[in-house]
């Protein structure tokens, strides 16, 4: 019999200040296991991180004693498309690394399914060859930056111009299996969440199943 086992995973994205974290809480509340690509990337770039070598040889002046100046490096990779995409290229290899020793983990197949959040998800070529549905946390721009500058304290004009580096709100939607709206109550969040999770829970057994289905021998 084959017992292969692979997490049934679902991606989960959304534009900064959606809520995506919020909404990952609630799935982690009912059993799911989540796996942070942007906690996996703060990691790499914490004091004497993995990506610290790099990021000082790449961007002159923005790591000190093996302390990363995060405002002074977003500042260059948001004003400059070829240095974010220097930084890209030493982050996400590391990245991609750190999640698939996450999600080949014991505690990634103990779970019913695994919740992977990625903020950038749509932009990566693979990303459905990695995931088996997508899931947006949806606010209109508004609300984004009203959430963000309260809770980050940077400034609406900062706030623009980071969504405007991401993925436009009505192209993200279109590559969703699935959409949470976050423009409501806690309530109407917590409904939404529990409905997703019913159905993840029914398409991850299925899956499992498929995996250790008998497989005929060779005569």
């Amino acid at each position: 019999m084959n017992t292969m086992q692979r997490p049934w995973i679902v991606g989960l994205t959304g534009g900064i200040g959606s809520g995506k974290s919020t909404v990952a809480d609630g799935f982690a509340a009912l059993g799911a296991y989540v796996v942070d690509a942007d906690a996996l990337s703060h990691q790499l770039t914490a004091p004497n991180g993995l990506a610290l070598d790099a990021i000082s040889a790449a961007f002159e002046g923005v790591v000190t004693n093996g302390v990363l100046d995060r405002a002074a490096l977003r500042e260059r990779v948001f004003v400059d498309a070829e240095a974010r995409k220097r930084l890209e290229a030493i982050l996400h290899p590391m990245i991609r690394v750190a999640t698939r020793n996450a999600l080949t983990s014991n505690a990634a197949l103990a779970g019913p399914y695994v919740i992977l959040m990625v903020p950038l998800l749509f932009e990566s070529g693979t990303y459905n060859k990695r995931i088996d549905c997508a899931v947006v946390v949806d606010v209109d721009e508004a609300t984004q930056v009203e959430r963000v500058t309260r809770t980050r304290g940077l400034a609406a004009d900062e706030v623009k111009r980071i969504v405007g580096t991401q993925m436009p709100r009505t192209e993200r939607l279109t590559h969703a299996q699935f959409v949470i709206d976050n423009r409501g109550s806690t309530e109407a969040l917590a409904i939404q969440i529990a409905a997703l999770h019913s159905v993840f829970v029914v398409n991850a057994g299925s899956v499992v199943r498929s995996l250790m289905a008998p497989v005929a021998q060779a005569a």
